[in-house]
């Protein structure tokens, strides 16, 4: 007698992508490897920014995680793997870094908010991930760290992201000792913006996403970008700088539309140009 097929199990999808109103939200899909950034999940990551970044109907991002972890950086387990290739892995090595780097870059680069919904450990890369974004809310039970120190491997590239984010000090205590920090210190010292009771951090984000995204997308395009730009110049270029963004932006015909709103004292309505 010949036995029927068995249906084949589909595999779940390393990052859920959905729609709640005008926000994008990306889970990280990875539980049991703690949500680790494997080069499939970053490359799913990057594919999905950049989509979200022509999609007129998203007007703000949030990152979010399954789980009780929200990353635990990069996959070792698959990098360890490449220490058998002819050259112990280098150009994989060099490979994944690069890669990890571009799609933490178009993070930044995306012209709307992007705000991670952290509810558990964030470390190294992890840690990277969220201090990438432009916002972040984290659960009172969230920790942060860039422990690589403790297994020889300086978290260097998280660093760039770190140092952005936090005063010297605090980033050097992190990445020196590589002890991890509360959700409360992190808001302390700049790394998160909220911190909310467990379990409610991808509704606060969603809802920060929301109070953004009834802004003027274009504004906010110009916005996010000026902030980025001016942040790496000298005091005298950045008010050279700003001065010339805020010209455009005068414009702009959102701000004529804002002011006009403002002086007659009704709601704007923007066309986002």
């Amino acid at each position: 007698m010949v036995q029927p097929a068995r249906a084949e199990t589909a595999r779940p999808s390393i990052l859920l992508r959905e729609t709640v109103g005008s926000i994008g939200l990306l889970t990280l899909n990875r539980p049991a490897a703690r949500n680790s950034l494997s080069e499939g999940l970053i490359g799913e990551l990057h594919a999905a920014l950049d989509d979200m970044a022509s999609d007129k109907t998203v007007r703000a991002v949030v990152i979010a995680a399954s789980g009780p972890v929200f990353s635990a950086g990069h996959d070792l387990k698959e990098l360890t793997a490449r220490r058998t290739d002819a050259d112990r892995g280098r150009a994989y090595f060099a490979h994944m870094m690069t890669i990890c780097s571009a799609m933490m870059q178009a993070i930044v680069r995306l012209p709307k908010p992007v705000i991670a919904a952290v509810q558990g450990v964030a470390t190294a890369a992890g840690c990277q991930l969220l201090a990438s974004c432009d916002l972040a809310i984290a659960s009172e039970h969230a920790k942060f760290a860039t422990p690589g120190v403790d297994i020889g491997l300086f978290c260097s590239t998280p660093m760039v992201a770190l140092s952005r984010n936090v005063p010297r000090k605090q980033a050097m205590e992190m990445l020196l000792t590589g002890e991890p920090i509360s959700a409360d210190r992190a808001r302390e010292i700049g790394l998160v913006n909220r911190v909310v009771p467990a379990g409610t951090e991808r509704d606060a984000a969603i809802a920060l996403a929301e109070q953004v995204a009834h802004k003027s997308a274009h504004t906010v395009k110009i916005g996010k970008e000026a902030f980025y730009r001016q942040a790496e110049m000298n005091l005298a270029d950045a008010y050279r700088f700003a001065a010339e963004v805020m010209t455009e932006n005068m414009m702009a015909r959102d701000a004529e539309e804002g002011i006009g709103a403002f002086i007659a004292k009704r709601e704007p309505k923007w066309e986002d140009r």
